[in-house]
């Protein structure tokens, strides 16, 4: 057998390598400590129920404590008249709930106006009024003048906004100054208090619409002191005086000297 010198030389040359770097890895390379985070180390340890004292273990049977709890009440509304609350209430009743009626004073809903606004003077008014008959526009109505909101010409009040909206675009096109805003008026609100059934953390609304009921309520949760159910002989609702009444859907043809009139209801 041959012998070589340089084998036995590059053995001894990676043993010393390896044992330079075992040496380097262990004593010289070794990783710092992991930061301590004071907020942690601040934080009671956890302990079992049985390191507790006696008196602060849970008791068995005892119900547990959720941070996240669903209402035990919602209320269903607002509607604008009894008859519909009435209604909800008797759908909701056949499908099992408690409902109780409840009537509070507020704001209620009467539709979207659209109007020409932004009219300082008589001359603009009557400018106004000559540019929309020019565009077919004929049944705009001379509102009274307000220190606030000045001159203003009505278009209507429309039950959906949607509706509002197309009508509003349609006379934007002449080049006015159109307005859409929701018209509400103080008046008596109808809600209608219930809690869910079991295994129900909430109530189904959305078969009322099919059923004929507003589809401008909503679902909340019941107030802290609920009124008593309201009674066929409620208060009913005052109309503010800016924006004017409502009249019927056929009104005659307005003039710039015409006297203050209603606004006509659209549907």
């Amino acid at each position: 057998m041959n012998y070589n010198p340089h084998v036995r030389t590059a053995f001894f040359v990676l043993f010393l390598v390896n044992v330079v770097y075992f040496a380097w890895a262990h004593w010289i390379d070794v990783p710092p400590p992991a930061p301590v985070n004071e907020t942690i180390v601040r934080l009671p340890r956890l302990k079992l129920a049985e390191e507790l004292p006696p008196e602060q273990r849970p008791q068995a049977g005892a119900p547990e404590k959720t941070a996240l709890t669903q209402p035990a009440c919602f209320s269903v509304g607002p509607f604008g008249d009894l008859d519909n609350s009435a209604h909800a209430a008797a759908l909701l009743k056949q499908k099992g709930f408690d409902p109780r009626q409840r009537a509070e004073e507020g704001q209620m809903s009467e539709g979207y106006w659209v109007y020409v606004g932004g009219l300082s003077s008589q001359s603009e008014v009557d400018h106004a009024l000559v540019t929309l008959e020019r565009n077919g526009i004929k049944d705009a109505l001379v509102m009274p003048e307000t220190p606030d909101a000045g001159r203003r010409l009505s278009l209507g009040v429309y039950s959906e906004r949607s509706r509002a909206e197309r009508r509003a675009e349609a006379v934007r096109q002449t080049g006015l100054k159109i307005e859409v805003a929701e018209r509400k008026i103080p008046g008596t609100l109808y809600w209608v208090d219930l809690a869910p059934l079991a295994g129900m953390n909430s109530i189904p609304i959305q078969g009322l619409f099919a059923e004929g009921v507003s589809s401008r309520i909503s679902l909340q949760p019941c107030p802290a002191a609920a009124s008593p159910a309201p009674t066929p002989g409620a208060s009913t609702a005052t109309v503010n005086a800016a924006p004017p009444a409502r009249e019927s859907t056929t009104a005659p043809k307005p003039s710039a000297s015409a006297a203050p009139g209603g606004i006509r209801k659209l549907r």
